[in-house]
């Protein structure tokens, strides 16, 4: 029996491009190194340190600009990660309306303050309201624990209140899909550009 359901943000909800997040570094800011930083499954380096709550994103951005093109600005970077960032397909954002009002909805993401800004307007722009629509938020950069740790999944079954044979979780990193599962969540991998609503048809 399911009765909450955890999603991923990046992959699962909204669409990602790496590349096209490389590609504004480099030519915004003349940032080449964010290639050493950047990772399809997990961030590395001073991205990864801020996702984990160890490093501010004002001081996040303050590393970044000291290795910018001269003039670069903050909101250059914040525009950069921005790029990431494609959009929730129309699809997805009506399943999620649609199984809020079945099942208490919640969010599992490794993230920083300057992407889940984005993030919540590409949602309002897509029709979803995240205070109305999940009812908790668990960010990793918050709660200073990251995917795929035992402990933050521990932390997010303690929080829901629920045994965790009645949690689904979606993912599209099978590293977190297992590490959920190790945790006794019933855990589904999604592959970006499928279709979310089938992976969920039994709902």
């Amino acid at each position: 029996m399911i009765n909450a359901i955890v999603f991923d943000i990046g992959g699962v909800l909204i669409d990602l491009d790496l590349s096209r997040c490389i590609h504004a570094f480099q030519t915004i800011l003349g940032f080449d190194r964010i290639t050493e930083l950047l990772d399809p499954s997990h961030q590395k380096g001073i991205y990864g340190e801020m996702e984990a709550g160890r490093l501010s994103h004002e001081h996040f951005r303050e590393l970044i600009l000291a290795e910018s093109r001269p003039g670069s600005k903050k909101e250059d970077v914040d525009r950069c990660m921005g790029a990431l960032l494609l959009g929730m397909p129309e699809e997805t954002a009506a399943l999620v309306n649609r199984l809020s009002e079945r099942y208490p909805l919640y969010l599992l993401s490794n993230n920083n303050p300057i992407s889940m800004a984005r993030t919540y307007e590409i949602m309002r722009e897509a029709g979803v309201e995240p205070d109305r629509t999940f009812k908790e938020q668990f960010i990793s950069c918050d709660m200073k624990m990251r995917k795929p740790s035992r402990q933050i999944f521990d932390e997010v079954v303690r929080r829901i209140g629920l045994p965790a044979d009645e949690i689904l979780f979606i993912d599209d990193n099978p590293e977190n899909v297992d590490a959920g599962r190790e945790a006794g969540l019933q855990s589904r991998l999604y592959v970006q550009g499928t279709s979310l609503a089938l992976l969920l048809s039994d709902l």
